[in-house]
């Protein structure tokens, strides 16, 4: 390709600000050789995403997220409700019909103090002056959200139609009205008409530049960068809470870290997190590491850090994950602490494996298990949250397609989680990064986001298949290493965290599970914030708060949290309280890699394998 940089003539930037035609013709044709520029980085991006997309034969079905059947009986079930119908779209013209008339009176000069149809002021699309100040910007902006309103509203109330269908009919109408905004677009966005000007198109140049950078790393398909990926390297600026590589086989690492007491509990406490993410949102820094946090409190503690997979992993199962993963390294905390049961403590996915292991565990008689934590884990998968539009046997279908290797690609499951917040994490920088040119701020979560890993293929169809799609577990139809898994069986102690504005793991679902240990005593508390922000909340930030209640007798989550109790901040310090007790005696605080010796200082090898640098 040709020189793709800016053109920057070095001279004022104001039109006219020295009175010289000179200066004017010569910022003309700098703005004209950069949208030149443009068009022919333009040219370039259509080239390779028709190239991309024509090569992969899932993306030439019609219908890949099998919507036409929801969306069939969405038509169907609403038609028979004629009156809600023309109820909605009456009250949607009017609306229109109101915005229209401001339009109109502000352009004739006419103030009449009328509040606008719609409050946008809260809405970050639409912060720039000229969304409000500008009549026709504002037009289009009020429009818009009317426009929103009307079809979510219609996707989420009319027709009679099922949970998962509903669910599938809102998340696709949701991600199709987030896509169309008019802030996405460069002739209808005036920040980005006056950024463009301001800087006579150098900023499309950065920004096309931006996307074509983003189509090599995805080699043919855009990822998006939401930070800099290299403004931090794992061990250095995030995963820094001391400690050493105790022991390792091809599915994970296992980390023991390094003691801050002189005495800790004498039961350690092993931290599975899920394989869908890396291990570290848990030690981001030193202000956010859960890691950190317990090792202060006298805890020894150990991590899972699973591998980044790829096709050398095809053969594993979730049995496999199960024995030559959890149980592996629960053999060998135990082997190093010299004790003959530990505390488990799971995150998501992992939590689920927890759930499976613990009721294999129970029913066998082994005891290596004295009690479970569950933060944000399904166990019940009834209403699964925003993740079970992505599940029917269709779709699964086209998942195994995308596993042909042996495994499902990073990128595969990152662009999903994007899709959940697709205004925020996909459109939102769009526009800051492709329009504005705006270079990605640097910011820790994002970076754990954007760091994305790849799953077994075996594991991923069972999971989907088994829990998502056939609820097995809840239904007690699941059958593992020749055992039946019941939740019924785990009669050890068990503390779930659930977070009120979870979208992964939704709170109502997170009880159902929890209310599925029938023969456990169970401790269920409410967080605030999401399946990040309210997991990831420690006690120094004084952030959210959180809700208990002894009580699991309500049958939903909403009547438990009537008669539940209120506490500012962190629920950690309730979890610790609640762990301690089950944590035994101190004893003086133990080196990590004492028995089994080290291989290497945490956070390991295996954390560090980025699919982007494969």
């Amino acid at each position: 390709m040709a020189n793709t940089g800016p053109v920057d003539s070095g001279k004022a930037t104001d039109r006219f600000g020295d009175g010289s035609v000179d200066a004017w013709v010569e910022e003309t044709q700098t703005f004209a050789a950069n949208m030149a520029r443009v068009a022919e980085m333009s040219q370039e991006i259509w080239r390779r995403f028709l190239s991309t997309q024509l090569a992969d034969e899932a993306t030439l079905r019609s219908d890949p997220l099998n919507t036409l059947p929801a969306f069939t009986e969405f038509a169907q079930s609403a038609l028979q409700n004629p009156e809600r119908i023309a109820e909605a779209t009456m009250a949607y013209w009017q609306a229109q019909g109101m915005i229209w008339q401001q339009m109109t009176n502000r352009m004739l000069g006419i103030e009449n103090g009328a509040a606008p149809v719609v409050d946008a002021s809260r809405d970050k699309r639409f912060r720039h002056r000229e969304w409000s100040e500008n009549a026709l910007f504002d037009y289009l902006r009020q429009s818009y959200l009317v426009t929103a309103d009307y079809l979510e509203g219609a996707a989420t109330t009319m027709g009679d139609l099922d949970a998962r269908d509903r669910r599938k009919i809102a998340f696709l109408t949701r991600n199709f009205v987030e896509a169309m905004s008019p802030s996405n677009f460069f002739a209808l966005n005036p920040e980005v008409l006056e950024r463009t000007m301001e800087e006579k198109g150098e900023n499309l140049v950065r920004g096309l530049n931006m996307m074509l950078e983003d189509l090599d790393r995805g080699k043919g398909r855009l990822i998006i960068r939401q930070t800099d990926m290299e403004a931090f390297a794992v061990g250095e600026d995030m995963a820094v809470t001391p400690g050493e590589v105790i022991w390792q086989n091809d599915i994970l690492q296992l980390i023991q870290y390094s003691p801050t007491t002189e005495k800790v509990h004498q039961r350690p406490l092993l931290v599975m997190p899920p394989w869908i993410n890396k291990y570290y949102v848990l030690d981001l820094n030193e202000q956010k590491s859960m890691m950190r946090w317990l090792v202060a409190q006298g805890y020894t503690v150990f991590m899972i850090s699973w591998v980044n997979p790829d096709e050398r992993h095809a053969r594993h199962t979730w049995e496999s994950y199960m024995s030559e993963g959890a149980s592996a390294a629960i053999d060998k905390v135990l082997e190093e602490t010299g004790q003959k049961s530990l505390n488990l403590a799971a995150y998501c996915i992992g939590g689920t494996l927890a759930g499976v292991l613990a009721a294999y565990l129970c029913r066998i008689g082994d005891k290596r298990v004295n009690s479970a934590t569950f933060f944000t884990a399904q166990l019940d998968f009834e209403d699964a949250g925003d993740l079970q539009v992505f599940v029917d046997d269709q779709t699964i279908d086209l998942v195994d397609e995308q596993m042909e290797k042996g495994y499902l690609p990073a990128e595969a499951m990152a662009q999903a989680f994007n899709m959940l917040r697709a205004s925020d994490l996909i459109w939102g920088y769009v526009v800051s990064n492709y329009l504005l040119g705006k270079d990605p701020f640097p910011f820790d979560l994002l970076y754990w986001n954007a760091d994305s890993t790849a799953m077994p293929a075996r594991v991923h169809h069972f999971y989907l298949d088994t829990f998502y799609n056939q609820n097995a577990l809840a239904k007690e139809e699941l059958e593992l290493l020749g055992q039946p898994i019941r939740l019924s069986d785990i009669t050890v102690d068990c503390y779930h965290v659930a977070t009120k504005e979870d979208h992964i793991a939704p709170a109502a679902s997170v009880y159902r599970g929890a209310r599925l240990m029938t023969n456990a005593e169970t401790r269920f508390v409410l967080a605030g914030s999401g399946h990040i922000a309210g997991v990831v909340n420690p006690p120094e930030a004084e952030k959210y708060q959180h809700w208990v209640n002894e009580d699991l007798s309500p049958s939903t989550v909403g009547e438990w949290l009537q008669k539940a109790e209120e506490r500012p901040g962190s629920w950690w310090p309730d979890w610790s309280a609640w762990l301690a007790k089950r944590s035994g005696r101190k004893v003086n605080a133990r080196t990590a890699g004492a028995k089994l010796g080290t291989i290497e200082p945490a956070p390991g090898a295996y954390v560090k394998v980025r699919f982007d640098k494969r």
